[in-house]
């Protein structure tokens, strides 16, 4: 078996392990076995409240969707296309950041979990499993981290791109428990769910690729 293969196995190995562990976590929620575990850490979280940390976290939440995603995603097209000249690479980021926001839609149709109301700083509306901007802050920070990757020269550059990436991505996770409007579950199953859709569209292309 030769590296090539080695490493798409081990890709759709991780999806089809990330696919499992979401299975797991929906049925821990659907059977009312992870409440107290997501009280436990709601109140955990909320219990740094301070006006200036909900400002701080409302900020960091909206990196995660609206307009930000938005120009960030443009950002990333248009360098991808004008810059790199990279036009698969352009429709591999194209798909798994549109791809996580269907599958999120279906999930939540299909879970109908209500939001919490123990302390909520801000509104939201709409089902709560899985959390919209944990998948999408997974799936467009963790594919641009992948893209960029191989473009950076130097161990310190792609070190700090994955740190900024892992960052961003447990920061709006956090932000969205901290603001009340997702339980601790709902952003670890936008993880797994998320992590599990982005491993399998990069097994597709690295395949497709070699």
């Amino acid at each position: 078996m030769n590296r090539l293969t080695l490493r798409l196995s081990g890709m759709f190995a991780v999806c089809a392990l990330l696919a499992a562990g979401f299975g797991f976590l929906a049925l821990l929620i659907g059977s009312h076995r992870i409440r107290a575990f997501d009280d436990a850490v709601i109140g955990w979280v909320q219990g740094f409240e301070s006006p200036g940390l909900t400002r701080f976290m409302i900020g960091v939440s909206s990196m995660g969707y609206g307009l930000p995603v938005t120009v960030i995603s443009i950002v990333s097209m248009l360098f991808l296309y004008v810059v790199l000249r990279h036009r698969r690479e352009l429709v591999v980021f194209v798909f798994a950041v549109a791809g996580s926001g269907l599958l999120n839609t279906i999930l939540k149709a299909v879970f109908h979990r209500e939001r919490p109301t123990i302390h909520r700083l801000v509104e939201e509306h709409g089902y709560s499993f899985p959390s919209g901007h944990s998948m999408g802050a997974f799936s467009l920070y963790g594919i641009l981290a992948y893209l960029l990757w191989r473009h950076l020269p130097g161990v310190w550059s792609r070190a700090v791109l994955i740190i900024v990436s892992v960052s961003l991505i447990l920061a709006i996770g956090i932000s969205r428990i901290y603001l009340g409007v997702h339980y601790p579950s709902d952003v670890l199953g936008g993880y797994l769910a998320s992590g599990s859709w982005l491993a399998a569209v990069i097994g597709v292309y690295q395949r497709r690729r070699n």
